[in-house]
């Protein structure tokens, strides 16, 4: 089936009004940046690459309804020791498009390990997520261990535990009726602590909220249901992760319980370092970027 040239947007002027939107957005990243769109057989692929030519390769997945410039808090301390891979998934927000069907985080692995052949990150790789992100990254991990050198999973969604009803209910709220209110209330539930901040934080829920509500309109609906959710790994799941890990998570987290989480990955593969952002939960990296920043770098610092 040929593909219209707008896709995955639902016609020409979606697809400019979104981009608009975020070109805007984007004149707020912090370092300098190239932006390329990367070809693989599963589609394209958009990637803001910043950071220093030849320093070791950090990857970055976005969390799911987010896409690359979720990094912007993060990235220049991250680029400064770094060559920074900031990508948009290929099946959800953003500027990336699957040109063949998307089924199965099989699928989602695969174009990732195509992404970064394409990339020429052939080994040595870092590859860190948030949510979604690090669900997937995690997947990777397990099924393409040869090119990684480290893994960082910020708050895995539903990779240690599933999320909490009360997630799966704020998230079907938004597919039902995908309104700027209800993403909005939503953003202020799971992003509480980034809310209590006042008015910087008021407005960055403000500005995620604006950007959600785009990809509904331009996006449309089907896209954004059919996105694949995360399933709950398996103990033997867990164990098979060999790679060096860090998994990282905030004292307040919400969309499943972080003490709970901490005890199954000390259990099960205490090989997986841990570390716990006080007074953040599912927004630490906007948050506590430096916090988040600093735990990262030096554990990707370290043997």
């Amino acid at each position: 089936m040929k593909l219209a040239a707008h896709h995955p947007f639902l016609s020409s002027k979606a697809k400019t009004r979104y981009i608009q939107f975020n070109d805007e957005r984007a004149k707020a990243w912090p370092v300098p940046c190239e932006c390329r769109t990367v070809e693989t057989p599963r589609g394209r692929t958009f990637v803001r690459i910043s950071g220093p030519n030849g320093a070791p390769p950090l990857v970055l997945l976005p969390g799911g309804g987010t896409h690359s410039l979720m990094w912007m808090p993060n990235i220049a301390r991250l680029s400064e020791t770094h060559r920074t891979y900031a990508i948009d998934s290929i099946y959800d927000v953003g500027r990336s498009a699957n040109l063949l069907p998307v089924k199965s985080v099989d699928d989602l692995a695969a174009w990732l390990d195509e992404l970064l052949e394409a990339l020429k990150l052939t080994s040595g790789v870092r590859l860190m997520g948030l949510s979604h992100g690090a669900w997937l990254a995690a997947n990777y991990a397990q099924r393409y261990p040869a090119r990684l050198a480290k893994l960082a999973l910020l708050a895995p969604a539903g990779w240690v535990l599933p999320l909490s009803p009360a997630m799966l209910f704020t998230m079907m709220q938004i597919l039902l009726v995908p309104r700027r209110y209800f993403i909005r209330r939503t953003y202020l539930w799971s992003l509480p602590d980034l809310a209590a901040t006042g008015e910087p934080g008021l407005r960055l829920i403000d500005e995620m909220t604006e950007d959600l509500a785009l990809a509904f309109e331009c996006f449309g609906l089907r896209r954004m249901v059919k996105l694949i959710p995360p399933h709950v790994a398996t103990d033997d799941e867990i164990r098979s992760i060999k790679t060096p890990t860090l998994f990282v998570i905030g004292d307040h987290e919400i969309i499943y319980a972080w003490r709970d989480a901490v005890a199954r990955i000390e259990k099960v593969n205490p090989a997986i370092e841990r570390v716990i952002i006080p007074g953040a939960g599912h927004d630490m990296t906007w948050l506590k970027p430096d916090l988040v920043s600093q735990a990262v770098l030096g554990f990707l610092a370290g043997p």
